[in-house]
């Protein structure tokens, strides 16, 4: 237990705990991307999609809880962080010749990271638990699967199973152009808090060097780049009217009544 604290109080201890979480938080968001980006194809895949992740179950709520302890140890040891910084900081003239040294995006990782963690709370009541919907769209719309789901090439839900209308939902939070703003602002700021987040990862684990240092950083950026882009094609797409409401996913009120 000693041996558990000292870790937790220590300035590297709490350098690893932010990189570790930091890895698992970065892997849900392009994971996450990557089922949201389906919006482009038929209602099935999305629905389907959304529907085989809620047929898990408590294993759902076994990694929601993990994401969640990941959040909070990733903001604690980022506080904890600054603080202890900012206590051996030393003279003011050192500072801007810090502030004048750092890029933009480790000058704002904190407020980048505190209004990312805000913007989740948000993101969160929208599309998880409703409560930012319509008050006739919280979970009164269904949807029919017309083919057969398969996840990894297994069968995951078939033809005609009821399941709920992710697709509708999606597309109609998107119509809003507040939200939209607010989430592609939201997406930007997390993506520049991923720009030096990442890099920051490799030099936590001695694993950036000289010689390769900036086609690391250069890379990295790519990356964010191309999140960013990935998570502002949705909303744009919907506002500016590029994609178009699928047939198949017009359902008002549960399925069975429309059937």
């Amino acid at each position: 237990m000693n041996l558990l604290g000292s870790f937790f109080r220590s300035s590297i201890g709490r350098k690893v705990i932010m990189a570790v979480t930091g890895l698992v938080l970065f892997g849900f968001v392009i994971g996450h991307l990557t089922g949201n980006l389906q919006i482009f194809q038929h209602p099935d895949r999305i629905n389907g999609y959304a529907q085989f992740l809620h047929n898990l179950g408590p294993m759902l709520w076994v990694a929601r809880i993990g994401l969640l302890v990941a959040v909070v140890l990733h903001i604690w040891a980022a506080t904890a962080l600054t603080i202890e910084n900012r206590q051996a900081r030393g003279p003011e003239n050192y500072a801007v010749r810090t502030w004048l040294r750092a890029t933009i995006s480790s000058r704002y990782v904190r407020w980048t990271g505190y209004i990312v963690a805000a913007f989740i709370v948000y993101h969160l009541a929208h599309f998880t638990f409703g409560a930012t919907d319509p008050a006739d769209f919280k979970g009164q719309h269904r949807y029919v699967m017309q083919d057969d789901y398969a996840m990894f090439g297994l069968p995951a839900i078939k033809a005609g199973t009821e399941v709920g209308n992710v697709y509708l939902m999606v597309y109609r939070g998107f119509e809003s152009v507040p939200v939209s703003i607010f989430y592609i602002v939201a997406v930007g700021l997390l993506s520049l808090h991923l720009l030096h987040g990442v890099d920051s990862v490799f030099q936590t684990f001695g694993l950036r060097s000289e010689q390769w240092g900036g086609a690391l950083r250069r890379l990295v950026a790519v990356i964010c780049v191309l999140y960013f882009v990935g998570n502002l094609a949705i909303p744009a797409a919907i506002v500016t009217g590029l994609l178009k409401p699928h047939p198949a996913a017009q359902v008002h009120g549960p399925a069975s009544a429309a059937r």
